[in-house]
């Protein structure tokens, strides 16, 4: 059976709002609109709320960030201006106020980034998943939206049966596509476009690259340092990189060498970059100072210096504090004749040029770009082409770099939409 052809149900269930998805954004609109006195029931097609919560919480929940609203909104590229009247109403600081709330502290880490004091996503979601459901919000896990009834309506796919659901709106709020094994799997996209709304095609963001190299040789770590390196970190480094667009980055930070390429917070944050730049070309080139703290003629000078009977990693280790993944890096990059060339291992030290040629598989990702376009929907967030069913979350096309601005745009795309859909209600 085609997608876009009607399904049966052997029953129906009754709600003002439907959700479809017990993320951070679905379990907010279904709050906000519980609240406003309505009747939600939310679906969930894993057997439990907020799985990728969850997991991004593991090393320590990080809920926003605490720098200007001017800075903050423009983490968010060429979506800054569409979720601005987001974040304007429900942002940074009203997230914050919404944990306080739920009875836990927040803190700021020195990186600007807000965490709850206990650091944990659990407590966190039980308290929220309890008050939801004193509010009258009603839970469906297991249940899986596969379309639309001959008259419209939504149905799922429950474990031994089929649902439909009598509802007045639809708020579909099912995720992007990476970590499918978390429920964000990205099968809602057939569903929407036979349905004539416009969807981005979804391609990984915050995600790792795998390497490559010039002159033919071939692509990912050299053996010997997939071996020795993988999986370490390299710490207090800058990364530069210029576009063929004229855009431009620099940071200071740290990522982490994999199997077969790079992953990890510094990479993440320019990881858009990469990734467009490589659409258009094929292969992105940056550059890493490993020595940001050094001039470049202070590196110079000690890479020149007499190194006696001393050998050369002795003497970058002695004269540099060069060692370890940074040195294994330089005679990767260099081979053994340009790490015998002084003036350009020196000048390498400073800009060692990194190529990565493909993003990694987007189930890998820690987010997504692409999805429902915003142009696709009115200003309450409800499809042009479908009237009554409303979107939020991941599903939408934005994107974010991680330390916290994911999850705050989207529990405010959450309120957003759920605002939405009680004008909807009343016929605004």
């Amino acid at each position: 059976m085609s997608v876009s052809e009607p399904l049966m149900a052997d029953s129906e269930w009754v709600c003002d709002v439907a959700v479809i998805g017990a993320g951070p954004a679905g379990l907010m609109a279904a709050e906000q609109l519980a609240k406003a006195g309505l009747s939600v029931r939310v679906f969930e097609a894993k057997a439990s709320a907020a799985r990728k919560f969850l997991m991004a919480g593991k090393g320590g929940l990080n809920l926003t960030h605490s720098e200007g609203f001017s800075s903050f909104v423009t983490r968010y590229g060429c979506r800054s201006a569409d979720l601005t009247p987001w974040l304007e109403k429900w942002g940074a600081s009203e997230l914050q106020a919404w944990v306080k709330e739920l009875g836990f502290d927040t803190f700021v880490g020195s990186s600007g980034r807000v965490f709850p004091a206990d650091m944990k996503a659990a407590p966190l979601l039980r308290a929220w998943l309890v008050r939801m459901k004193s509010q009258g919000v009603q839970f469906h896990m297991r249940h899986r939206w596969v379309g639309w009834a001959e008259d419209g309506k939504p149905v799922l796919q429950a474990e031994s049966a089929r649902v439909k659901i009598g509802c007045k709106a639809l708020v579909l709020a099912t995720g992007g596509g990476s970590w499918a094994r978390l429920g964000s799997d990205g099968a809602w996209v057939s569903l929407l476009q036979d349905r004539g709304v416009g969807i981005a095609p979804l391609q990984a963001a915050n995600c790792g690259f795998d390497v490559g190299w010039p002159q033919g040789r071939e692509a990912g770590w050299s053996e010997v340092f997939a071996q020795r390196f993988s999986g370490q970190p390299f710490k207090s480094v800058v990364l530069k990189f210029a576009d063929d667009q004229g855009a431009g980055f620099e940071r200071q930070g740290e990522f982490v060498a994999t199997q077969t390429g790079v992953e990890g917070s510094l990479i993440y944050a320019v990881s858009s970059l990469l990734r467009d730049c490589i659409a258009r070309q094929g292969a992105a080139c940056f550059e890493l100072d490993l020595l940001p703290q050094w001039s470049a003629e202070r590196v110079q000078q000690e890479v020149m210096r007499p190194r006696g009977s001393r050998s050369l990693s002795s003497h970058l280790k002695g004269r540099l504090g060069l060692d370890g993944i940074k040195a294994g890096l330089l005679y990767e990059v260099l081979g053994k004749d340009g790490m015998a060339d002084m003036k350009r291992l020196a000048s390498t030290i400073k800009a060692v040029p990194l190529t990565v040629i493909a993003p990694r598989p987007i189930d890998e990702a820690i987010s997504t770009a692409g999805g429902v376009r915003l142009e696709a929907l009115d200003a309450r967030g409800m499809c042009a082409a479908l009237p009554g069913v409303f979107c939020a979350g991941e599903m939408l096309d934005w994107e974010a770099p991680t330390g916290g601005y994911l999850l705050t745009a989207c529990m405010s795309s959450g309120v957003h939409v759920a605002e939405g859909v009680q004008n909807f209600l009343q016929g605004n």
